[in-house]
C-alpha cells in the first residue's frame, strides 16, 4: 500500500483572541490579536464595562506567543 505524499504544513502567524484586565474596574476584556501590525503594539481602547480609558500593550515574542497588559491612560 503507498503513502500519500506528506505536506508541508503552513507556518501562519497566530491570530484569535486573548483578554486584559481593566486597570479601572477589574473586568477582563476580551480583544482580537493581529500580529499583522507589529511584534509591539500599543493602542488605547475604552472599557466597554466602565467606559475608562486603557492603554493596551500587545508583545509578540519570536515563536509567535503573545504578551498583552494593559495599563490606565
Amino acid at each position: 500500500m503507498k503513502r500519500p505524499p506528506k505536506r508541508r504544513k503552513k507556518k501562519r502567524k497566530p491570530t484569535g483572541d486573548t483578554f486584559y484586565i481593566c486597570d479601572a474596574c477589574g473586568e477582563e476584556i476580551v480583544i482580537p490579536l493581529d500580529p499583522s501590525q507589529g511584534s509591539e503594539q500599543e493602542y488605547v481602547e475604552d472599557c466597554p464595562v466602565c467606559c475608562r480609558p486603557n492603554v493596551i500593550h500587545v508583545e509578540f515574542d519570536e515563536q509567535g506567543e503573545s504578551r498583552v497588559w494593559a495599563e490606565r491612560e
